[in-house]
């Protein structure tokens, strides 16, 4: 839709709804289409990183999305529900399965209100995994890859246990939520190598990175005490901050990862 901001939840049938303890917001419960069960579970351990999944209502991270799709088709996620691509369904580390989502696609400005109902991604710092229809909606299908925020979405069901279907676009009534179209504008995209507590040693990784990228360092205050960052970028796009990742990993910088910074107020 050109110039609006584009917002869309798909819904299964057959939901069924638990008392979220006086607030007014339910979990979708089983019996979902194709199985399932509401579950928080255990912290676990991927490629040797710790996960503790937890109810999170306040949970507003950014960061890059992939998406998946036919090689998974059909398969049980992690609360045991079928996965199917053509549905709006997303893949999170740590969120409650299944919980909402609000996805905004910051290169774009588009969002779409996502059901979690699987584990993952486990790969470059990624913070969700999208299927397939989600991809599209949000804009980055052939990309692969999209600089994102996530928030968390209480979703109210009715008497029945359903929860509402809601489609927004600019010509329709804004109902609280906030615009983000600007924020592609205003964030820009880093790897960042390390922090360091010596100015020294983040120069001598500065100087090992020039033959990946234009790299600086910056100082910040953290608890009281000076670490001094080392940063490639600003990035292009989240295509190049991910090649740009590989490569400065490779050099031996396990802890690199892809950081977000805002000009002004997003």
């Amino acid at each position: 839709m050109k110039g609006g901001v584009l917002l869309v939840v798909f819904t299964a049938l057959g939901l069924a709804a638990c008392g979220g303890g006086g607030s007014g917001i339910n979990h979708p419960m089983a019996t979902v289409s194709g199985g399932g069960v509401y579950k928080v579970g255990k912290p676990y351990k991927v490629n040797g990183v710790w996960y503790t999944p937890a109810e999170n209502p306040y949970y507003d991270e950014t960061g890059i999305s992939s998406w998946y799709g036919r090689d998974f088709h059909g398969k049980h996620t992690a609360n045991g529900e079928k996965f199917d691509m053509n549905e709006m369904t997303a893949a999170h580390p740590t969120l409650p399965l299944p919980s909402y989502v609000l996805v905004t696609n910051l290169d774009n400005g588009r969002q779409a209100v996502l059901r979690v109902n699987d584990r993952g991604p486990f790969a470059k710092g990624r913070i969700l995994d999208v299927s397939r229809r989600a991809a599209q909606v949000l804009g980055y299908e052939k990309s692969g890859l999209a600089h994102v925020r996530v928030q968390a979405y209480p979703i109210r069901t009715d008497k029945k246990g359903l929860p509402p279907v809601l489609a927004r676009d600019s010509d329709s009534t804004h109902w609280g939520e906030p615009t983000y179209a600007e924020l592609a504008r205003d964030t820009q995209v880093f790897v960042q190598a390390g922090a360091f507590s010596s100015r020294s040693g983040a120069e001598r990784v500065r100087e090992q990175l020039a033959r990946v990228g234009s790299a600086t360092v910056s100082s910040v205050q953290v608890d009281g005490r000076a670490l001094y960052r080392v940063r490639i970028g600003p990035m292009a796009s989240v295509t190049q901050a991910d090649t740009i990742l590989s490569r400065v990993k490779a050099l031996g910088h396990s802890a690199a990862r892809v950081v977000f910074e805002c000009n002004s107020n997003c």
